[in-house]
């Protein structure tokens, strides 16, 4: 956990994806200048699936791997203990179905969440991505790349395919990995569904938090996304897709995606004025997400991209009328893993 909870403000709660911990799915992220920004704001906790962490030991034979909805259900025991009453959730794959899944749950414990690569059904990806490879390889390590990657990033990020090919099939316990991916296989569908007014509002089971969807342009994830997002209550979900972007937004794009979070937490009601290390010190009313390059989601296929230029243009004509604000200078806290 970085940070103390501040007041009554939530907590920023993370969850990684399979292959990933919360170092190498986050660290990018919020390592990243204005990220850190924020967190001045927020304390954050980390947390990672049973045995995911570096070195961690192997679990004993004949271990039974929480499913999907036991990971979710451990959340509330880790607020508990942590003395947190209220969480923002940043979900990656998995971690986004977990967060999904904890939200639906316990959608008073949830304020907001940003989803990335999120998938709502229940069909495997092993078995998608199996006869995608087929006649290559039935490599865990090389499926699970091809969860994470495009082809096209497989055979043109050379640098950055194979720093995670090699976190993948040396720092995580193969066994344990194993584990988690057979637990999100065998997921269940998440069964939520898009509200009608006047017909279903107040039956229908969906997020009633904020939500965030974000995914790469040439993610292997942009058709699950798209389905979850036609799923969502359109006044409260964003679709945001990120363009020259892949499968790993937060790694490869954390800048867009500090940006898109901070008008995120703004639209919340947190940290009235956003400073944006990029715009000469200036900052960004409150107001800031909603006139960033996004759009609601009026249908399945709602999403905003969210290249350079546009994101300029939209911010220079969101600085017109722009009061000035400063954030609280705290001094950066320290870092404790959480693992449940």
């Amino acid at each position: 956990m970085r940070g103390v909870p501040k007041g009554n403000r939530p907590v920023i709660l993370t969850y990684h994806d399979i292959g990933l911990n919360h170092k190498s799915c986050f660290n990018t992220l919020f390592n990243y200048e204005d990220m850190q920004e924020i967190t001045q704001h927020f304390a954050v906790v980390h947390v990672d699936a049973p045995g995911q962490q570096e070195g961690a030991p192997p679990f004993p034979t004949g271990y039974r791997y929480p499913t999907m909805d036991e990971l979710a259900e451990m959340l509330p025991s880790v607020m508990t203990q942590l003395k947190v009453n209220s969480v923002i959730g940043i979900g990656v794959g998995a971690g986004a179905y977990i967060l999904t899944r904890f939200a639906l749950n316990n959608p008073t414990l949830v304020e907001g969440l940003v989803l990335i690569n999120v998938d709502p059904c229940a069909e495997g990806w092993i078995d998608w991505a199996a006869s995608k490879l087929s006649g290559w390889t039935s490599n865990l390590v090389d499926i699970i790349m091809a969860h994470h990657f495009s082809t096209d990033e497989l055979t043109e990020n050379q640098e950055l395919i194979q720093t995670y090919r090699l976190h993948i099939a040396q720092d995580i316990n193969q066994d344990n990995l194993a584990l988690f991916c057979g637990s999100y296989q065998y997921r269940r569908d998440l069964e939520i569904e898009r509200p009608i007014v006047g017909l279903n509002e107040d039956t229908v089971n969906t997020l009633t938090c904020p939500a965030l969807l974000v995914v790469g342009d040439t993610s292997p994830a942009v058709e699950a996304v798209v389905e979850c997002n036609s799923r969502l209550n359109p006044t409260k979900t964003t679709l945001l897709k990120m363009a020259d972007c892949g499968g790993l937004p937060q790694v490869v794009q954390p800048g867009k995606l500090a940006e898109a979070f901070k008008y995120f937490v703004q639209g919340m009601g947190y940290i009235p004025y956003v400073l944006l290390s990029h715009l000469s010190n200036e900052s960004v009313p409150s107001s800031g997400m909603t006139r960033l390059a996004r759009s609601r989601t009026t249908s399945s296929s709602s999403i905003t991209s969210m290249d350079s230029s546009r994101s300029r243009n939209n911010l220079n004509s969101l600085l017109e009328g722009s009061a000035m604000g400063a954030l609280d200078n705290q001094a950066r806290p320290q870092t404790m893993e959480v693992s449940c």
